[in-house]
């Protein structure tokens, strides 16, 4: 098959996430133009990577329609619906990174000029990281049952609100939110420069917060030295009536007088004598492979296996394939999260209210 090319908007640290994967995947993926704003900084990603750049919105969306499937939109959230609006009315599919806009009224606005016409997806990676996508496998397999509680500790707001709605099966139903903020001395984690150069104390600050569905709960608890540090960790808990996952391990009933238990198993080539190459192959648990990596044996990281997942299901998408993480998802998943922290920072629950994405998708638009 021939390799998905496309374009990129941005030139900052998350954007370099395409980058490398194109690198590490031209059969697959191929990044034929690359717009930022700065001339220098175009300049030093063409020499670096060996792309062809442009400081013109027009020059590269005459680029992307002779070239490209889609643009990938990998800006600050503030920039996010400027660059979706101009490649909808150029009539470039968009892959965006998150959140695609800034607050409340920013998605409302988003929503209210684009909406569900555009074609449009949203590249959360995070349900396509190799573990969670094995336990959303399995919490949905009907092993633990219906699944009714979803615990999780490792991704900030929209991030870890999307692992939540996954793990439990939820749609664009309301929630009650409460929430509270928590601040605690850590000696100082690495960060996306690289590790601390000296010791120092600073401050943790930790969210909790619960989003009640009814007849499901969600539990966000989350600190952002969990994505660098070294000594905090991350941990899921899925409860079903039969079964539940706690971390890697998993134990369930298939009869009410005989449990078992089992553990999600990370398989990598490359380790003893196998000379495969060094690359993940896949998760197995439960006698079964809940997750095969599709892009080996490419030396990815697990959120660039993500990533990379994106763009392939991007690729599908603008061929007529299915809509794997919708802009109305996007808007949802920001939206529960910008509830959350105002409920954290008003000390009262907050009832969400269903918004236009969601009504729009009940009346078969989306």
């Amino acid at each position: 098959m021939e390799a998905i090319a496309f374009g990129l908007i941005g030139g900052g640290w998350r954007a370099e996430f395409f980058l490398r994967i194109a690198k590490a995947l031209p059969e697959r993926f191929a990044v034929k133009a690359v717009l930022v704003r700065d001339r220098g900084k175009a300049d030093k990603l063409q020499e670096q990577w060996g792309v062809k750049t442009y400081t013109s919105f027009g020059e590269f969306a005459v680029a992307c329609r002779n070239g490209c499937s889609f643009a990938v939109v990998s800006v600050k959230r503030l920039a996010n619906p400027e660059f979706i609006e101009r490649l909808a009315e150029a009539g470039i599919p968009a892959l965006v990174e998150t959140p695609p806009a800034d607050g409340v009224e920013g998605l409302l606005r988003l929503w209210e000029r684009v909406g569900p016409a555009a074609k449009v997806q949203i590249a959360e990676q995070y349900a396509f990281q190799p573990m969670h996508a094995a336990r959303i496998r399995l919490a949905r397999s009907g092993r633990l049952g219906e699944v009714s509680q979803a615990q999780v500790s490792a991704a900030h707001d929209y991030h870890g609100i999307s692992l939540i709605r996954r793990l439990l099966g939820i749609g664009f139903e309301n929630a009650v939110i409460r929430a509270q903020t928590f601040t605690s001395p850590i000696v100082k984690s690495p960060d996306r420069s690289g590790p601390p150069l000296s010791e120092e104390l600073t401050e943790s600050q930790q969210i909790i917060a619960t989003l009640d569905f009814g007849n499901k709960l969600g539990v966000l608890d989350f600190t952002g030295d969990q994505y660098f540090s070294w000594i905090r960790d991350k941990r899921i808990l899925v409860r079903g009536e039969r079964g539940e996952i706690v971390n890697d391990e998993v134990s369930w009933l298939p009869s009410f007088d005989r449990p078992l238990y089992d553990r999600l198993r990370r398989i990598d080539t490359g380790h003893g004598g196998n000379l495969e190459g060094f690359h993940l192959q896949g998760i197995m648990g439960c006698g079964e492979w809940l997750y095969e990596n599709p892009h080996a044996p490419a030396r990815l990281s697990d959120d660039e296996i993500a990533v990379a997942e994106t763009l392939a299901r991007m690729g599908d998408y603008v061929r007529g394939g299915p809509s794997f993480y919708s802009l109305a998802e996007g808007c949802q998943d920001h939206y529960l999260a910008l509830e959350m922290q105002r409920a954290a920072a008003d000390g009262v629950p907050i009832v969400t209210e269903t918004q236009p994405w969601a009504k729009a998708l009940s009346r078969g638009n989306g």
